[in-house]
């Protein structure tokens, strides 16, 4: 299994703790997905579950890499994306921790949607096997984390109605769903009116 391990190369550039006030409105809505065991750790001690926060067109926050199996987060459990490239399957962050595995997929739907603010990614098989094929589902064959993931991401925008559900299925991801919205609540509302 290899959730939860980073598949991009990581220009990291280590810092000291992220802003208090810029994470107060992730850790809301990360507590809640915490709570209803959206975001987590499974029994081997992997981590599942990711969320982010837009700061500016070019910039956001994301809960660091190994983080999904803490009960709470605080500044110096996230990482703030500064650059990324699809080419080189490459990702600039910089903070206390290396960003998410998922932020090449959280990058291209901020690209994709100019409305769009805050990104969620959970895992719940019940809703994953009620949701897949229903709302807009990535090919089973590609992974997470990947360039492959994140071009797939741009062709559900295009060719589904995505920007108007801002809920997807990772078909190749078992469990996987990411959410989004113009704010962390759109996000977060998306997906508990699912459960």
């Amino acid at each position: 299994m290899d959730e939860g391990y980073i598949k991009f190369n990581c220009n990291w550039i280590q810092s000291n703790e992220i802003a208090l006030d810029k994470v107060s409105a992730l850790n809301t809505w990360r507590n809640i997905m915490y709570q209803k065991g959206l975001i987590g750790i499974y029994p081997d001690g992997i981590g599942f579950g990711n969320i982010s926060m837009r700061c500016d067109k070019k910039t956001f926050l994301i809960s660091g890499t190994a983080t999904g199996g803490l009960s709470t987060l605080n500044e110096s459990h996230y990482s703030l994306v500064t650059n990324y490239n699809l080419i080189t399957n490459t990702v600039t962050c910089e903070g206390p921790l290396k960003a998410s595995s998922e932020s090449l997929t959280h990058a291209l739907i901020y690209e994709c949607s100019e409305t769009t603010n805050a990104v969620i990614h959970i895992h719940n098989l019940n809703l994953w096997n009620k949701l897949i094929y229903k709302v807009p589902t990535s090919n089973e064959k590609i992974a997470y984390g990947t360039p492959e993931m994140a071009n797939e991401i741009k062709r559900l925008f295009e060719a589904t109605n995505l920007s108007k559900e801002k809920i997807l299925v990772m078909g190749g991801h078992e469990e996987g769903i990411i959410s989004f919205g113009k704010d962390l609540e759109e996000a977060g509302n998306i997906l508990l009116n699912q459960l």
